[in-house]
């Protein structure tokens, strides 16, 4: 294939096309996003509420969700321990929140393991990953392969036109601007539609995940 598929600007705005849809409302949309924060920090805690509020379909830090099917694939957890972090969220389960504590990696089965995952559950709204680091295939941390491996989930994200959220770490060293402290390189943060940035701002925030709320949650490129 030697030529370009192309539209003309007459053809696109006179098409019909899908808004885009919020699993929570103007926070995670279509797309691929990254949750950044420093160890104990309640990276955790957040993503987990975050999937039983959209499991749910109920409010999450004051932001309506899209209510659906959830994935969060727990890969540094035990089944003990998600158990007992649910415990402290609800008593109240949500069939429509689903966990794996090992999943394939980045170039491997991962791809196929969500594609028939997403296949199973038609009103799949969110995968989360917990950790990123845990599904890369390879140790080349350069801009080219983070951006090159993080594409192969975005276009994943595009295609089956839900959210994927990547729990990541952050850097030791502060910065002003807290996007800055996400680590890897620049490639990361560019490939993905948006960044979420946990900053602990006081000894108490880790103790339970309502008062990790406290922490400031940084958002960009959400839309």
């Amino acid at each position: 294939m030697n030529e370009l598929k192309t539209v003309n600007c007459e053809q696109l705005m006179t098409t019909p096309l899908k808004p885009i849809e919020f699993s929570i409302e103007g926070m995670i949309s279509t797309g691929l996003f990254i949750l950044a924060g420093a160890p104990k920090v309640g990276k955790s805690w957040l993503a987990l509420d975050m999937a039983l509020s959209i499991a749910k379909g109920v409010k999450l830090l004051g932001q309506e969700t899209k209510c659906g099917s959830t994935l969060y694939l727990c890969l540094e957890d035990s089944y003990t321990r998600i158990q007992n972090r649910l415990f402290e969220l609800t008593s109240e389960p949500s069939e429509n929140l689903h966990f794996a504590i090992m999943a394939g990696t980045l170039g491997g089965i991962l791809e196929k393991q969500i594609e028939n995952f997403n296949a199973q559950h038609a009103d799949l709204k969110i995968i989360i990953i917990d950790t990123l680091q845990k599904i890369r295939s390879g140790d080349d941390t350069s801009y080219a392969s983070d951006y090159k491996e993080l594409s192969v989930l975005k276009n994943l994200a595009d295609t089956l036109r839900i959210a994927i959220l990547l729990v990541h770490h952050t850097r030791k060293c502060r910065d002003n601007d807290p996007f800055n402290m996400i680590s890897g390189t620049t490639g990361i943060s560019g490939c993905v539609d948006g960044s979420l940035v946990m900053v602990e701002k006081s000894a108490a925030a880790v103790r339970r995940f309502c008062i990790v709320l406290v922490a400031i949650l940084k958002i960009s490129n959400c839309t």
